[in-house]
């Protein structure tokens, strides 16, 4: 979620006093950057209300970013992918990876390609665990991990 105000602000929120350098470095860690730099206003774009601006991708970057900035020790993402074309979501993928490199992630996510490196994926169906394990070991158990990992990942 974004709020109202600038690009800049709204990663720095993830730290309070942040530099535009310390800002635009996180950008970079999530692939922001770019598309930051090519907005006539840069880092000083407004973003309009909750992101309205920005497309799908564009905000989870810049919420990436702020992650980045914030660096905590542990991170809940929710359906952090869904809803993002395929060249959003491999850019977003890229950066949650470096984000969860070495500290606690939980992943909460429909779509495979989001969880496929996790150290140990949990399968919920009907709100309870069905399968677990890391994503090459649930798809030779050939259960409901493979019957999802075939018809995503294909």
């Amino acid at each position: 979620m974004l709020f109202g105000g600038t690009i800049a602000e709204n990663i720095a929120y993830g730290k309070e006093g942040a530099t535009q350098a310390e800002i635009e470095a996180a950008a970079v860690m999530a692939n922001a950057h770019a598309f930051i730099a090519d907005l006539p206003e840069g880092y000083a774009t407004l973003v309009g209300p909750r992101g309205t601006k920005l497309s799908g991708g564009q905000r989870q970057r810049i919420a990436i970013a702020r992650a980045v900035l914030a660096d905590p020790k542990i991170l809940l993402l929710d359906e952090a992918t869904s809803a993002l074309d395929s060249e959003s979501e491999r850019l977003v993928n890229e950066a949650l990876e470096r984000l969860m490199a070495n500290r606690t992630s939980l992943v909460i996510a429909h779509r495979l390609s989001t969880v496929r490196h996790a150290d140990r994926i949990l399968v919920l169906s009907k709100g309870k665990i069905v399968e677990q394990g890391t994503h090459e070991e649930l798809l030779a158990a050939n259960g409901t991990y493979r019957f999802l990992a075939e018809t995503q990942l294909s």
